[in-house]
């Protein structure tokens, strides 16, 4: 091997033993893995070096093998940063291990005073060492801790020490193992300010300190530390102790967007100092770790989403930024395309800061005034010249510093000039509950018809009691997205004191959490949505209010565009549920979330008029069946006496679930069924039923999924639960009564197993196809259809669309008529294609006159699009003026009049 190299570090090292030409030689041939640094490690300690000068000579070696790999092209980004991440990890745990052994010795074994168990020390790597992405000629970020308080068991000839003098002791000699400065150099430099309150705070901390100390005095920038620690020793029930310490305090549970903030704080601090000696030394100014657009910036991008979300989504609490970033993709949090990018130009600053390193083993991440230096650093980087690397350098830090920018650009500082003074002025006018006059003023210039109801509106707002004790950032917050809204109200609601009303109801529900007021500050266009969203719909309004965590969803028009896909949401379902096992409330709450984003996504499209209301209605029982599959899947693993794995039990849906004509407050009428001969299967499918109803019922902090109805079991409200299919079988054929017969018309099977489904679609066809007596049937449902219009008079002027004569129930009992009259000879007609089609498909089939049939199958659509009308404005009667509706009206009576008689 050549002993002349581009590093002068290598050089130095080669040349200082003949020897080593021929160790790098052999070391240099393959990736390194721990065996191989304890291999190189046992051959110094063999030729009679201490521990600690043995580890320095492993150290150089495995830099110097590393240097050759990358330089010829050997070795990629990730091979470098995980090899001397990995005997970083080595060297702590070799190290650490042999000096503790040193002090138990001396003073025995340190033990917990409260759990009585010997003690270790939980050495955490810090930054890249606790992404497995170290620079070569890195320091390394260290915090020792340790379990308990106690003392040594000191036996004859020991002194006994305070388990916090042990650790203190052993914490110092681990630092001056690894970084003090000897004849071969230093493992790795040790940098300690991590630690709990820093150079100022004791060097090893208790899991009670640590805790202690994070609930009290943690700060934003340590969140953002926290996130990449990684525990490189102690017993796993302390790791994972100090775990649950940690993780909510890095991640919050609800979605925190005001980190953003906060690492753009962090960020101006960094650049800040960065400028500060690029003013000292201009020919310094190519820093491509802290500078515009550099590789911090890249960390940064990938941890805010992880400091945003990672409380509600596992998959984020990631320590590495390329996985990060792979994730963000996976995700769609960022585009595949931004992502591609920011890899790229990782890897590009990531080998050039190596480099920099190569050249003198120094830690340093600034290109070097020496242009002779230059010029070795560009042709190491495949450059023919410094211009070609410095051209290079500029696009890639441009790629970067424009998706930093996209981020984290402080949006109250992008108006116009003068305009973000003008804001601050009329903020300051509308958060004063003093000035009403001058806050009507406003609103009227604005354009508001009822200007002086508005201005007492926002006064009573600032003066409730939840705003009341508000912190003055966040009032400064909510009067700046005030000042906002109401010019927007004022340009896109038609009743802009309806809209205000609602949105100040949501801005009182979300005041006391900051993370939301920030999101909406943040992204101004998601402020805009939730605006025309409560314009449109007072019932998008309460379910936004209600739900505030939803407000994420508003972010990408993406997401909120694309047509669902079914079978990816179950996935996605099955994965979160798996993600959290066995803690039932989280998984409650996960069902919940991820219902009520899919049902905001699809809102959205129906308040942007991209759905029908038929269209609408299929989504929203898909969604309904994952969620009833889901439910029931992780229900079962809640039977603790559950006799099989995958229970034989299935849900079967009736009502507008059955028919697909659920609405976005439909709650579930379903049926339990079960095929299983097993003695315990009856006790245990009467469980699941029950934990299933809870599942979908309780109230949790996410709210509910659904109501759920069991009214039409066999027998009702006398009957069993839970009923076997050839039970259920028998009742339809032997006992069932008429309207239970017609329930069945829209009934299909839901989730569950599948050759229950099976048997019980072919037992739906065998019934709805019995011989019936026409007159008795006839006779039987006008007494069900009288029954129904006694418990549901309308004493209004107003036309019931649901439940008056001539409405949806009408046309609903003529249909199920028609089907049971004429399915034993028209088969077609068992089908579960809906009311709209099965009414033609009888128009077809002759059995009713086919124009007039299309005449009802319209008012049925009608009234179906009326009906979602007046429920989006949060009505609970569907009730419209009688001549709105009277030619629709009476083509129902009409077709009625032909049917009855």
């Amino acid at each position: 091997m050549n002993n002349i190299s581009p590093s002068r570090f290598l050089t130095r090292w080669l040349q200082g033993d003949e020897r080593r030409v021929e160790q790098l030689d052999a070391w240099s041939q393959s990736s390194l893995s721990y065996i191989d640094f304890a291999e190189m490690l046992r051959a110094e300690r063999d030729a009679g070096m201490p521990l600690p000068r043995a580890m320095r000579r492993v150290r150089n070696l495995v830099v110097c093998a590393l240097i050759t790999r990358d330089l010829d092209g050997r070795a990629d980004l990730d091979e470098v940063v995980t090899t001397i991440s990995r005997f970083a990890d080595f060297s702590v745990q070799t190290l650490l291990t042999a000096l503790d052994e040193e002090m138990r010795a001396q003073h025995g074994e340190p033990i917990g005073e409260e759990s009585g168990r010997p003690q270790r020390m939980i050495v955490l790597g810090m930054g890249k060492l606790g992404g497995f992405e170290l620079n070569v000629s890195s320091d390394i970020d260290l915090i020792f801790v340790y379990p308990e308080n106690g003392e040594t068991a000191a036996g004859a000839g020991q002194r006994q020490l305070s388990n916090v003098e042990y650790f203190t002791r052993l914490g110092k000699r681990l630092i001056g193992a690894i970084s003090e400065v000897a004849e071969d150099g230093y493992v790795f430099r040790v940098d300690m300010a991590l630690r709990p309150n820093g150079a100022s705070g004791p060097l090893v901390a208790s899991l009670g300190m640590v805790e202690e100390y994070l609930v009290v005095q943690g700060r934003e920038w340590e969140r953002y530390a926290w996130v990449k620690a990684r525990a490189l020793t102690g017993e796993a029930e302390d790791i994972a102790a100090l775990d649950a310490i940690v993780r909510p305090f890095v991640y919050r549970r609800y979605l925190d967007y005001s980190a953003i903030d906060a690492l753009r704080n962090m960020h101006a601090q960094i650049r800040a100092e960065v400028r500060r000696q690029e003013a000292r030394h201009p020919e310094r100014n190519q820093n491509v770790k802290l500078g515009r657009g550099g590789i911090r910036e890249i960390e940064f991008l990938a941890q805010v989403f992880q400091l945003i979300r990672g409380g509600r989504d596992a998959e984020l609490r990631e320590r590495s930024t390329r996985r990060t970033l792979t994730i963000l993709a996976q995700k769609d949090l960022l585009g595949a395309d931004e992502v591609a990018e920011l890899q790229a130009a990782y890897v590009f600053l990531r080998n050039l800061e190596h480099r920099l390193q190569y050249l003198d083993d120094a830690q340093t991440h600034i290109l070097p005034a020496n242009e002779d230096d230059r010029l070795i650093i560009a042709r190491m980087a495949g450059f023919p010249d410094t211009p070609a690397l410095l051209a290079e350098l500029d696009r890639q830090r441009g790629i970067v510093a424009a998706q930093f920018d996209a981020m984290f650009s402080d949006k109250s500082e992008e108006a116009p000039d003068g305009a973000s003074e003008e804001a601050a002025n009329i903020a300051a006018v509308l958060s004063d509950p003093e000035n009403e006059a001058a806050i009507a003023a406003h609103l009227g210039s604005l354009g508001f018809t009822e200007a002086a109801a508005a201005a007492r509106r926002i006064v009573g707002t600032w003066t409730s009691p939840r705003l009341a004790s508000m912190p003055e950032n966040s009032r400064n917050l909510l009067a700046a997205l005030m000042a906002k809204s109401v010019g927007i109200i004022a340009a896109n609601a038609q009743d802009s004191l309806a809209t205000l009303a609602r949105l100040l109801d949501f801005f009182e529900a979300i005041a006391r959490r900051a993370s939301y007021l920030a999101l909406l500050t943040e992204y101004p266009q998601a402020l805009e949505r939730v605006i025309r969203m409560m314009a449109a719909s007072g019932w998008a309004a309460s379910y936004l209010t209600q739900h505030p965590l939803l407000l994420d969803e508003l972010l990408d028009d993406r997401s909120l565009r694309t047509a669902p896909d079914w079978v990816a949401f179950a996935a996605e379902c099955r994965r979160e549920l798996e993600a959290v096992p066995g803690d039932t409330e989280r998984q409650m709450d996960v069902l919940r979330e991820l219902h009520h984003a899919q049902l905001l996504r699809l809102l959205a499209q129906d308040l942007e008029g991209e759905l029908t209301v038929e269209r609408l209605a299929d989504h929203l029982s898909s969604l309904a069946d994952v969620l009833v599959g889901a439910t029931l899947e992780a229900a079962w693993q809640t039977v603790r006496t559950r006799h099989r794995d995958t229970p034989q039990f299935a849900v079967i849906a009736y009502g507008k679930l059955g028919g697909k004509e659920l609405g976005y407050a439909s709650d579930l009428d379903v049926v339990f069924v079960y095929d299983d001969d097993d003695q315990e299967a009856p006790g245990n499918y009467a469980k699941l039923a029950q934990r299933f109803i809870t599942w979908m019922t309780m109230h949790t902090p996410a709210g509910i999924l659904f109501d759920i109805d069991i009214a039409l079991r066999p027998d009702g409200a006398s009957g069993l639960m839970v009923t076997s299919i050839a039970a259920f079988e028998k009742y339809q054929l032997s006992s069932a009564w008429v309207w239970e017969h017609q329930a069945l018309t829209r009934a299909r099977f839901c989730a569950g197993h599948a050759p229950i489904g099976e048997r019980f679609e072919a037992l739906r066809e065998r019934v709805l196809r019995l011989p019936r007596d026409p007159a008795k049937l006839k006779t039987e449902i006008l007494t069900m259809r009288a029954k129904m219009h006694e418990a549901h008079p309308n004493r209004s002027p107003l036309f019931d669309l649901k439940h008056d004569s001539g409405g949806m129930i009408d046309i609903e009992f003529i249909v199920q008529f028609l089907v049971l009259r004429h399915a034993q000879v028209h088969a077609e007609l068992t089908a579960d294609i809906g009311n709209i089609a099965l009414l033609k498909l009888c128009g077809q089939l002759g059995l009713i006159d086919a124009p007039l049939a299309q005449r009802v199958a319209d008012a049925y659509r009608s009234f179906r699009k009326l009906q979602h009308g007046i429920r989006l404005q949060g009505e609970e009667r569907a009730r419209v003026a009688p001549e709105r509706v009277k030619d629709e009206r009476a083509a129902v009576e009409m077709l009625w009049a032909l049917v009855f008689g």
